[in-house]
Parts: C-alpha cells; sequence; structure tokens
C-alpha cells in the first residue's frame, strides 16, 4: 500500500484487515495517479477483482480532503449491502448514509441519484465525486436511461463533479469515455483464474441436462466446494433444486445432513414467524435444502433469500438455483457455476442471452481467498449444439453497450417532465440541447451513418412526447415557455412510470362510486406494481370465479388478475398459505405487491387531490393502510396505534377482548399468544389515549 497517503491506509487496514496488498489489477489503477487526479475515471477490470476498494479509496481521499462522495449502486439489495460495508469507516468519523445531505458517503441507488439530480441542486453541488458501481448497466433497458439522464444533468449542475464508473470491460469503451470525457485503465487480472468450458449431455450417456448439474455438483461435493446454477424461470429453479437433492440424499454425509436440516429448518420457520403456515413453496424449498440443494427467486419471502445467501457464504448450501437476475443483486461468488439455459423469454418468445450476460455469470465463478482456479459450465444438448456454444460465447464477441434511451419511451416521457418541473429546460430547443448531451445524443453525433439523421431524429422524438403531455395535462405552454402542472410535478416527484400515472388519473377522473376493488384491479393494470405470478398451468377458475364475486369481469386471467384476488384476500386477513393453496400462485410476494399498491393509492389520493377532488380522501386513507397491514377496517387503529403488534395478535386482541380495550389489564393482555410485558404496556397505554 506504499502509493496510499498514511490517513486512508489505517482507514483501509482497520476496516478491511484480510487486505495485506493489493492485487495487480488494483495496483494498476492506483499507480496511473488514479487518487491524485480530479479526472473522470472508468475502471474495468473483470468481476471479483475489487473494484469495490477502488472506488472506497477515491471516496475516502475525497471526504479526507473536506469534500463528499457518493457511491451510487443499480439495486436496493447492493445498496444495503454496501451501507452495511461502509458503516465500518464511522468510527473514522466519517458519516454514512443514503442521503449526501447528511453524510458524507452517501451509498444510493440510480433512481436516488436521479431525483438528487432534478429537485436537490444545492446538496449535488457540495458532492465532489460520484462512484457508479455495474456502470454497464447504463445499456440496460430499465435503469441505463435514468443512469444517463442522472449523470447529464449532474455534470450541467455542477461542473466539477467528478465521475467514477466500476465496470466490466465493455467492447465500445472508447465511445464512452468520449461521452464522460474520461480517462480508461483496463486490467484483466482476476483474482482467481477462470476456466469457461462448454458440457454436453453426450459426454455423460444421458439426455437429461440436469445429470450434468449433478456431475457437477458431486465434483464441487469431492472439493468441498459449491456451485450455482442458473436457468431461465422460476419454475425450472424450483424443478432443478428438487432434482439435484434427490441425487444428493444418499450421497451427502450424515454430519452434511444434519447442518442442511438446520437451513431447511429456518426456511420454514420464516412464515410461521409471520403468522402462516409454510406454502407449498415453502415446503418444497426446505425439502431440497434438506439435501444441500435450494432455489432463488422472486417468490420466496425476503428472509428466506436473506437466509439462502448468508448460508451459502457459510458453506451450508451445496448449490443455488437462480435465474439471471441473482448475477446482479448480491455478491455471492461460488467455485463452480453451472449455466443450465442459455435463453431468455422475452415478449418476443426465447431469445438467446447476450454475451456480456454469459460473462457476467462466470465471473460469479472462484472465490477471491478460497479457491485457486473456479469453473464455469455451459450445458448444451449435444456435441454438435456444444460446438456452436463455445463459438458464439466462449470466443464470442462482447455486445457493444448502447444507450436504450429512446427505446424506452416511458424514459424520455420521465426526463423531459424532470427538465421542465426542475425549470432546466423551458423550450423544444432546451430539450434537444439536453437530449443531445445524453449518451444516446452522443451516440448519435458520432455515428458516421446516423449523424446526419440525429438531430432531426430527436427532433421529433421530443416533439410527439411533447404532444402527449401536453395533451394529457402534464405540461402545459405558457408565454414563460413549458411549464409542468400540478399532475407533472406530482408525477416528476415519483418514481413511478407516466403510463401508471395517467392510468390512475382516468380512472380517478372517471370514479362515481368509491369501489375498493376495482381500484386494486386497476392498479394491477400498471407496470408499477409487482405481480404475484401464478406457479403454473393449473386451472385459473378459482381466480375468475373470485373476480366474478366482486363484481370485476376479466376476459383474459393472468398475473394481473392473480395479484388483485391476491391482495383482496390479504387485506380480508388471509395467510400466504391460504392464498397460494386458493389460487396456486407464489404468495410469499404477496406482502411485497401489497406495500406498492399501498404507495400506489396514495398517488391516487394525491393524483384525485391536484384534481380537485377530495370527497375519497378518507376511503383511500384506509385502503392504503389496509394494503400496507393486510387488515380489515375494524383493527386499523390498532395495528397504526401499536408499533410492531401486527395482524395476527391485532385481531387475537380483538377476537379475545373486543373493541374497547380499556378495561383489559397488562397482565391479562400478556395471555395472547406473542405478547409479553413491553407490548402489554404500549397496547395498555395506546387504549388509554
Amino acid at each position: 500500500m506504499e502509493n496510499i497517503p498514511e490517513n486512508i491506509k489505517e482507514i483501509i487496514n482497520d476496516c478491511y484487515p484480510y487486505i495485506k496488498k493489493f492485487n495487480p489489477a488494483q495496483k494498476a489503477v492506483i499507480e496511473s495517479g488514479y487518487l491524485d487526479d480530479k479526472t473522470n475515471t472508468i475502471i474495468a477490470i473483470p468481476t471479483a477483482s475489487g473494484k469495490t476498494i477502488l472506488g472506497v479509496l477515491a471516496a475516502l481521499k475525497t471526504i479526507l480532503n473536506g469534500g463528499k462522495a457518493v457511491y451510487a449502486a443499480p439495486l436496493i439489495s447492493i445498496q444495503n449491502e454496501k451501507v452495511k460495508e461502509f458503516k465500518k469507516f464511522e468510527k473514522h468519523g466519517i458519516t454514512v448514509g443514503k442521503n449526501p445531505r447528511s453524510s458524507d458517503l452517501s451509498i444510493m441507488v440510480f433512481e436516488s441519484f436521479d431525483a438528487l439530480t432534478r429537485f436537490s441542486w444545492n446538496t449535488l453541488r457540495e458532492v465532489d465525486t460520484i462512484i457508479i458501481d455495474e456502470f454497464h448497466m447504463i445499456g440496460e433497458f430499465s435503469r441505463g436511461p435514468t443512469l444517463e439522464c442522472a449523470i447529464t444533468r449532474a455534470k450541467k449542475i455542477n461542473p466539477n463533479l467528478r465521475v467514477i464508473a466500476l465496470s466490466a470491460t465493455l467492447e465500445n469503451m472508447d465511445e464512452i469515455k468520449g461521452w464522460l470525457n474520461a480517462k480508461v485503465i483496463e486490467h484483466d487480472y482476476r483474482p482467481v483464474p477462470l476456466n469457461k468450458e462448454v458440457l454436453d449431455t453426450e459426454m455423460f450417456n444421458t439426455k437429461n441436462k440436469n445429470d450434468v448439474i449433478v456431475k457437477i455438483i458431486e465434483k464441487a461435493m469431492e472439493e468441498n466446494s459449491q456451485a450455482l446454477s442458473f436457468v431461465s424461470t422460476r419454475r425450472f429453479t424450483e424443478s432443478l433444486a428438487s432434482y439435484v437433492s434427490g441425487k444428493m440424499k444418499n450421497k451427502i454425509s450424515d454430519e452434511q445432513k444434519e447442518k442442511f436440516k438446520k437451513v431447511a429448518d429456518k426456511l420454514l420457520d420464516v412464515p410461521k414467524n409471520k403468522g402462516s403456515r409454510p406454502t407449498s413453496t415453502c415446503v418444497r424449498l426446505a425439502e431440497a435444502a434438506k439435501n444441500g440443494a435450494v432455489f432463488h427467486h422472486a417468490g420466496l419471502f425476503n428472509e428466506q433469500k436473506e437466509i439462502i445467501e448468508d448460508e451459502f457464504r457459510e458453506g451450508n448450501i451445496l448449490m443455488i438455483a437462480a435465474t439471471p437476475s441473482l448475477m446482479y443483486g448480491v455478491n455471492l461468488p461460488s467455485k463452480y457455476v453451472a449455466i443450465r439455459d442459455y435463453t431468455r423469454w422475452t415478449s418476443r418468445g426465447p431469445q438467446n442471452i447476450p454475451v456480456f450476460d454469459y460473462l457476467q455469470m462466470s465471473g460469479r465463478a472462484g472465490r477471491p481467498q478460497y479457491d485457486d482456479v473456479g469453473f464455469s459450465y455451459l450445458v448444451a444438448k449435444s456435441m454438435e449444439e456444444s460446438l456452436d456454444l463455445e463459438e458464439r460465447y466462449i470466443h464470442g464477441q462482447v455486445e457493444p453497450t448502447n444507450s436504450k434511451l429512446i427505446e424506452n419511451k416511458d424514459a424520455v416521457l420521465k426526463q423531459i417532465i424532470s427538465q421542465v418541473a426542475s425549470s432546466l429546460s423551458k423550450t423544444p430547443e432546451d430539450l434537444q440541447e439536453f437530449f443531445e448531451m445524453t449518451f444516446y445524443g452522443f451516440q448519435m453525433q458520432n455515428n458516421p451513418s446516423m449523424s446526419l439523421f440525429a438531430s432531426d431524429s430527436l427532433q421529433f422524438e421530443i416533439q410527439s412526447s411533447l404532444e402527449f403531455l401536453l395533451q394529457n395535462g402534464i405540461l402545459i405552454a405558457t408565454p414563460e415557455g413549458l411549464k409542468a402542472t400540478e399532475f407533472g410535478n406530482l408525477i416528476a416527484k415519483s418514481n413511478y412510470a407516466v403510463q401508471t400515472a395517467v392510468q390512475i388519473k382516468e380512472f380517478a377522473t372517471q370514479i362515481d362510486e368509491f369501489n375498493p376493488y376495482q381500484l386494486i384491479y386497476q392498479l394491477t393494470q400498471t407496470p408499477d406494481l409487482p405481480l404475484i405470478s401464478f406457479k403454473g398451468r393449473k386451472s385459473k377458475d378459482p381466480v375468475r370465479e373470485k373476480l366474478s364475486s366482486l363484481g370485476l369481469f376479466a376476459v383474459d386471467i393472468g398475473n394481473p388478475e392473480a395479484t388483485c384476488v391476491s391482495l383482496v384476500e390479504w387485506i380480508n386477513e388471509k395467510t400466504e398459505y391460504q392464498i397460494e393453496n386458493a389460487y396456486h400462485v407464489y404468495s410469499a410476494s404477496t406482502r411485497r405487491s401489497s406495500y406498492e399498491a399501498s404507495m400506489l393509492v396514495r398517488f391516487t389520493k394525491n393524483t384525485l387531490e391536484v384534481l380537485g377532488k377530495y370527497s375519497y380522501s378518507k376511503d383511500l386513507d384506509i385502503l392504503s393502510a389496509r394494503l400496507y397491514y393486510g387488515v380489515k377496517d375494524d383493527i386499523i387503529p390498532l395495528v397504526l396505534g401499536v408499533k410492531r403488534l401486527g395482524r395476527k395478535r391485532a385481531r387475537n386482541l380483538v377476537d379475545v377482548f373486543g373493541d374497547d380495550l380499556r378495561p383489559v389489564t397488562e397482565r391479562e393482555l400478556q395471555k395472547i399468544d406473542g405478547i409479553g410485558p413491553k407490548l402489554a404496556k404500549k397496547i395498555h397505554e395506546f387504549s388509554e389515549i
């Protein structure tokens, strides 16, 4: 660490004691003068090569010189992981949080950083350095446009802001370098060498790709190691984990069985602790876990996913079967990575995954400090297919990282609203100037075949978007220029899609009589409500019948309809177990969907109020609370008034003692399961108010 200032060295030695020396990639970055430079920098080194610590060094240098730094990440899971990691700096006098207004080092998701650039200019001007993790996601459809527009605005508002981008190596690095006006530092060192191969079923005298995965797990077991297996769908994660578990049953030791059973019990305890019997998904997960195999997908309880991640890191799980989303969500390296499925379901049907995604999944192979080599295996059905896959993925060219801004129509609309609402753009010409400064604008202007038409093409996109926004009462044209309406400002301050806001407004203007079930159904049709998925191809008639009983009629029965009936059952105090059994859905997603639905109901209330409609405000407040807590009307005051009481205990209280709890003593309250002295005191105090 000879090139590191002493005060930074002291912090690193204390907070990262396992770092005795920097690896060749890290050394190359440090020796480039990176810490003493003010230039925007792109650090492109392989997965698991220690990019985070390089970002940390720059952040510490900035903070110790009296400045502020932001560490931006794409996902909340990564944000929470980094907050936990960086909290260690606080004993050295560095405040760590999620907002630069109150922290020296702030960890923000891309959307939060975007909001900072729109509405908190004074705070943004106080930020000296921003470190952007997973920068290659600038080419991703949903988050990419948010990131590129946030950077564009930030550079304009705070020209002195230093941008440090942490990324995998990108094919069109020169292009990105030009847009950021940055220095690029690349290195191909991996702390754990990676061996990439294609295996096929014929090698193992089978026709089942799952048997190949089993062979990989057996190899991992021999080396006291583990494997990550990537498949294309939730259903496949479950079937693979169950298949591997069955094959491992007679091959694991008694000691391993005992260890795996503890994990299974922990997973089963999650729904029990939430007042629900384990769902069939939970049971299937626990059964697979008993033999060391688990699945990981969005249909599990968050606590179950955390248990799986923690136990895998501790070596108490042999294999995780997951969808590719895991490659971005959490830091889970493994000696072995098996990629069974190289296609992904899209609106155009199954499509081959990009080479870039293959490399990201493969990059999980090899645990620093534990493994001498990591193994990534892509699985083919035949020798012929394996040759094709080897050519396409092992030796294939990584796709260029291109802006998705104009492809994502909602992103264009949102950015126009943001520019106008924040007074950064008042005319179509101002908007044109802004979009030309984005990565999309840079690519268009620097593409020989597109540069002649770039300006006209952009002008057309802006004009058609403005027409939509003016027609829907989101923007208005005034003699002073474009302005956002109250409704437009409401959208700008939210993270909701413009389509969501417009759909809610249309519904709100047509309300004659408040119907909570009708509103819930309308919200399931918006792009911002996370849907609860059907688990398979079983009959959807129970969902149809439930909708009919609510006075709701649907031609097609899909995930929105499943979500609607699940949320209706939730606010009528049904458990996840009951919901899953009734409708065959991934009911563990209910709490997340209900929370987001609760927030959307609040947005609906705000929309009605900016339209001058206040008659349903109380009804909407009640529905929002019911969705948030999963309760009927009568116990809302109780769950609101007594923190951490929860719906199950609240219902038991009312069932046993009635609505009036004033005559009930604290001793009597403690007879209710789960209510101890502290909670009993809180309940008694609330009843006296």
